[in-house]
């Protein structure tokens, strides 16, 4: 049985939000809420991709402390991107 698409963007937002630590959660459950549901079937891929890294590699990805992989860079600066913007707007 395959997995539909509502069930497998609910699945992904699930794994956003339920990371290992609570600094990844806080930088890709806003973003998948955001932006999931607008990916395309590529797109899908490479977060799912993205997803199955661990945290602490993702962190140093985002924060500039190491090169991530070709294959997620793109995606990945685009939620780093999100979630700088999202730190230094105005309360």
């Amino acid at each position: 049985m395959t997995e539909t698409v509502e069930v497998r963007l609910k699945r992904m937002l699930m794994r956003s939000w339920r990371r290992g630590t609570k600094e990844m959660d806080l930088v890709l459950g806003p973003w998948a809420e955001a932006h999931l549901a607008g990916l395309g079937s590529a797109e899908l891929e490479v977060y799912e991709a993205l997803l199955a890294e661990n945290d602490q590699d993702l962190m140093a990805w985002i924060l500039g402390q190491s090169t991530p992989p070709a294959a997620i860079a793109g995606l990945l600066d685009r939620i780093a991107t999100f979630a700088s913007q999202r730190l230094t707007r105005p309360a």
